[in-house]
């Protein structure tokens, strides 16, 4: 490709901020136009998710939950993006997508019987519009596709938001998923939460373009690069997507820059092996909440009473979730044959 293009493009997928790492504003133009009570909102959901995720990684230690993926360092990306969705809209998620679940009706309790792989956890209450959090990596792209087609012919305001990290845009799904929805021009928008490492393999090795963002332009999408651990610049990028694609404008392909801070998973994953500490330590000046915390404190909407009571709320509705689902009779081979045949084979 010619230099000259190849650099038009790099400058033209320049990475969005509303917030430096003091919680200072940066860009006047792009801060969202949120209430001081959204604002709250916003941050007591990443406190929320931070404290969901803390106790998750205890009960699977526990032996309480399976597998689970944690969020550290990601709670922006999913907080943000969510909070600008609405009811109708539908989410279909990757497997560390909890928190965008749980905030948009998902009970705590299905999101723990699916850590647990019991049938029960896909019985959303009714007008929930989401998917289980798929364990295929990038498979969730060609769903997001098709069930924006689905609004689309249906003529309802609606957007369908599929989440993925930075090694599902190495799947052949996520190509096919947007070059459809570009193609038949669906309410679909692709969330992206680039956080370096797909598993053990760094972002530089899976792939030779700068940006993901940038993978737009082959599909003929619109592309946007954010900071993702910018709560206020995730959720004007996913804002703005949103209202473009419910007035026929297209989809959207999200790249939000992250990181995670934990192991890919609880499944054995050792992050000290392919990552040097002093990288973790020093993107810690960018971590969601202390950045979003210290904006909220120069407002004066911010104290660490409130944080330590919805922490301490976070922990209750845990215990009450695990004390539900510990009720349940165990999941029997009749149960799966039930939901997942047809008709009942002998085993």
């Amino acid at each position: 490709m010619n230099e000259n293009l190849l650099n038009e493009i790099e400058r033209e997928f320049k990475e969005l901020r509303v917030l430096d790492e003091e919680g200072n504003v940066v860009n006047e133009v792009n801060f969202p136009k949120l209430s001081n009570k959204e604002l709250i909102e916003l941050m007591k959901r990443m406190v929320y998710a931070r404290a969901l995720d803390k106790q998750s990684i205890l009960l699977n230690r526990q032996g309480r939950l399976g597998f689970y993926a944690p969020i550290y360092g990601q709670e922006a990306s999913m907080i943000g993006s969510q909070f600008a969705l609405e009811k109708e809209d539908w989410i279909l998620p990757g497997y560390r997508d909890i928190p965008q679940l749980l905030f948009h009706g998902v009970p705590l309790q299905n999101l723990f019987l699916w850590s647990r792989g019991h049938f029960k956890a896909g019985q959303f209450p009714e007008g929930v519009n989401a998917l289980l959090p798929q364990i295929i990596i990038g498979a969730q792209i060609i769903q997001t596709a098709g069930v924006a087609l689905g609004l689309k012919k249906k003529r309802q305001k609606a957007v369908a938001v599929g989440y993925t990290g930075d090694g599902g845009t190495s799947q052949g799904d996520f190509y096919e998923g947007m070059n459809f929805a570009g193609a038949f021009n669906t309410p679909a928008i692709f969330f992206v939460q680039n956080n370096q490492f797909a598993i053990s393999t760094p972002f530089s090795k899976q792939t030779a373009a700068k940006t993901i963002a940038q993978k737009s332009v082959a599909a003929g999408i619109k592309g946007i690069r954010v900071d993702g651990m910018d709560v206020l610049a995730v959720y004007k990028a996913t804002k703005d997507a949103r209202n473009q694609a419910i007035n026929n404008g297209g989809p959207t392909l999200i790249e939000a820059l992250t990181y995670r801070y934990g192991p890919h998973s609880t499944s054995g994953d050792n992050p000290d092996l392919y990552r040097d500490s002093d990288e973790v330590e020093k993107t810690k000046s960018k971590d969601p909440l202390k950045r979003f915390r210290k904006f909220l404190n120069k407002k004066g909407l911010w104290s660490e009473k409130l944080e330590e009571t919805i922490i301490s709320n976070a922990k209750e509705d845990i215990k009450n979730a695990i004390k539900e689902i510990d009720k349940l009779p165990p999941q029997t081979i009749e149960d799966l044959q039930r939901h997942m045949y047809e008709k009942p084979i002998n085993l």
